[in-house]
């Protein structure tokens, strides 16, 4: 089981509404909770669950308050779950990728001037591709990596743990 879903907000704390706050929270964080709870429920022979998290819970950057507080809020299930449901055998895992190029982030992905700042904070120099992150969750799925769980993967081409050399 899988839970993709998400938001985009960037803004700092003090313009944002409480109602932009509880959108962000209900897309990402309230969805996640659901999918903890339905397989807590359903998957009585055991599985896997994989939730999506962001290298921005992992790092702090500018004007990402509300999407961090919903994403780091996945983090912290993901491990709790992985502790109450391992009796059960069903594994939690999270992907915390950096800015992947989809619909959601086109308003970023296409401005030439943001595009290349995000590419340079990257050590390997480029954005993330849906492939990148559908990789590590199809691997976190499989049944014949069972002792993982409880695990949170960055998939996010170095963001949030390593700074890069300048590229001269």
């Amino acid at each position: 089981m899988v839970n993709f879903s998400g938001s985009l907000l960037l803004k700092s704390a003090h313009l944002t509404t409480k109602q932009q706050y509880q959108s962000v929270i209900d897309a990402s964080l309230t969805t996640a909770f659901a999918t903890v709870r339905a397989a807590g429920k359903n998957m009585n022979k055991g599985g896997s669950v994989v939730l999506v998290s962001s290298a921005a819970a992992m790092a702090g950057f500018a004007n990402h308050e509300v999407i961090t507080a919903a994403k780091a809020g996945i983090i912290g299930l993901t491990l709790s779950a992985a502790a109450t449901y391992a009796s059960c055998n069903i594994r939690f895992n999270a992907v915390a990728p950096g800015l992947t190029q989809t619909p959601l982030t086109l308003s970023l992905t296409s401005n030439d001037a943001a595009r290349k700042y995000s590419e340079e904070m990257r050590a390997l120099g480029r954005l993330g591709e849906p492939k990148d992150v559908a990789r590590t969750i199809v691997f976190l799925l499989d049944p014949a990596n069972d002792w993982i769980t409880g695990q949170i993967w960055a998939v996010d081409g170095g963001l949030s743990h390593i700074r890069p050399k300048m590229r001269l």
